[in-house]
């Protein structure tokens, strides 16, 4: 009875291990750290030239839409363009759309004919990326969309979108799940190290997410099956962390959390987060566009300026996130200029100030509007984004023993007052343009 009473207690801790052990994992140290990353949509939609929901948006029925394999043709794609331009920014890893919505793969998969190697262009996108990354140390996150504008076994009757894209076939929801496994295994099998797969669409299965309702996991129209797929994830590539932006609470087998064109907790994406609590127990991402549309847009130039990208990344890390933020190829596969030259400049941040983001938490306090703060170790860095601002008093932790300004070419005047320990800062002279950063210890 002791021994069946023992192995029953493994059991349960294996169990519990499996469901919830992953924010133990080694891996999630590199995330934590990065704090960067570079978002990439990009598929045949480009030639289109209006974001990566055409199909949808403009009724397109696959027959129609599938025509754009005869055309797409990335043929100046460069895996170093892509690559350099992240590096240059400063940012740590990439996360490419593998597959998106509309079912077309970048990769030579067996799975599917919907996919680049039957293209003009012929060539595998995801080997030539993850190739590229893999020699210049950059980590490599494959996004994978869960939901399908194009296959019949797809559960589409039930789907939120995609209703005019002509299926008429009976859908078959198991095959459809073997299909995504299949998928998932060459992707996790044949291209070396996959730092993560980022999962999305989970919603187009739920209530509308601005109806109001508490919407959960529990009443999506089908079974995800997402413990088996979780589970085929960890056991092919044990270190692959796993996103999914659902806009719920993480799953068990979730890694860490994602946030859409929203900081944690700030609920202000138009209904995308408005159901996601922020989890404690996971490391935190929020993925942004460079401009407003994630994949390529002929109109679409209203691009952030580097002071904007530099204020999210910022303040991203002052909630302990990382920014994933978005680029949009133009069919030829090359970035486009604009967003190289942003990149660039943000760089020129990172590469000096880059220590008060990379491998700091989140600060005692959330970001507020007049800025926002960063934590290494003992060492508190208050950034000042808002050069209004003429002083900020705020309660540390521990008595402060030193402040200076990293950025501001005069002396700090501060106090500290001894009996509620609050400590006042001036921010008087010439601040920066971008981010007045004092170094607290």
């Amino acid at each position: 009875m002791m021994m069946k009473k023992i192995i029953c207690l493994f059991s349960a801790m294996m169990l519990t291990f499996s469901l919830f052990g992953q924010a133990q994992k080694p891996s999630m140290k590199w995330l934590e750290e990065a704090r960067f990353g570079m978002f990439v949509h990009f598929g045949p939609y480009a030639v289109l030239g209006n974001g990566e929901w055409v199909m949808n948006n403009q009724g397109f029925t696959v027959q129609d839409y599938h025509k754009l394999q005869g055309i797409f043709n990335p043929h100046l794609f460069d895996a170093k363009q892509w690559v350099d331009a992240a590096k240059s920014a400063g940012m740590k890893y990439i996360t490419f759309t593998s597959r998106h919505h509309d079912s077309f793969s970048n990769w030579d998969t067996k799975q599917s004919d919907w996919n680049i190697m039957n293209t003009p262009y012929g060539k595998d996108l995801v080997r030539q990326l993850a190739d590229e990354c893999h020699k210049e140390g950059i980590k490599l996150v494959l996004y994978y969309s869960l939901l399908d504008w194009s296959r019949n076994d797809y559960s589409y009757t039930t789907g939120r979108t995609g209703q005019k894209t002509g299926r008429t076939v009976q859908e078959d929801w198991m095959s459809y799940i073997r299909f995504m496994k299949a998928q998932l295994t060459e992707l996790l099998t044949n291209y070396g190290e996959i730092a993560g797969i980022w999962f999305d669409g989970e919603w187009d299965q739920l209530p509308s997410e601005k109806s109001g309702v508490a919407v959960t996991h529990e009443i999506s129209k089908v079974d995800w099956h997402f413990g088996e797929i979780y589970d085929l994830i960890h056991r092919l590539q044990p270190n692959c962390m796993i996103a999914n932006n659902h806009h719920l609470a993480p799953l068990p087998g979730e890694d860490y959390q994602a946030f859409e064109k929203d900081l944690p907790g700030e609920n202000t994406g138009g209904g995308f987060s408005a159901n996601q609590k922020v989890t404690t127990k996971l490391p935190l991402e929020t993925c942004e566009t460079m401009n407003n549309t994630w994949g390529y847009n002929l109109k679409d130039n209203n691009f952030k300026t580097p002071k904007q990208i530099v204020h999210l990344l910022v303040r991203a890390a002052g909630y302990g996130a990382n920014l994933l933020l978005n680029v949009g190829p133009k069919p030829t596969g090359q970035l486009e200029d604009v967003a190289i030259a942003r990149l660039l400049e943000v760089g020129k941040w990172t590469s000096t100030y880059g220590e008060t983001i990379y491998g700091t938490k989140g600060g005692f306090v959330k970001p507020q509007s007049w800025g926002a703060i960063t934590q290494k170790d003992k060492v508190y860095y208050v950034h000042i984004l808002n050069k209004e601002a003429d002083q900020l008093t705020l309660t540390f932790p521990h008595k402060v023993q030193s402040a200076k300004w990293l950025n501001v070419d005069s002396k700090l005047a501060w106090k500290q007052d001894k009996k509620t320990g609050n400590v006042t800062f001036t921010l008087n002279g010439a601040l920066d343009d971008i981010d007045s950063i004092i170094e607290v210890k």
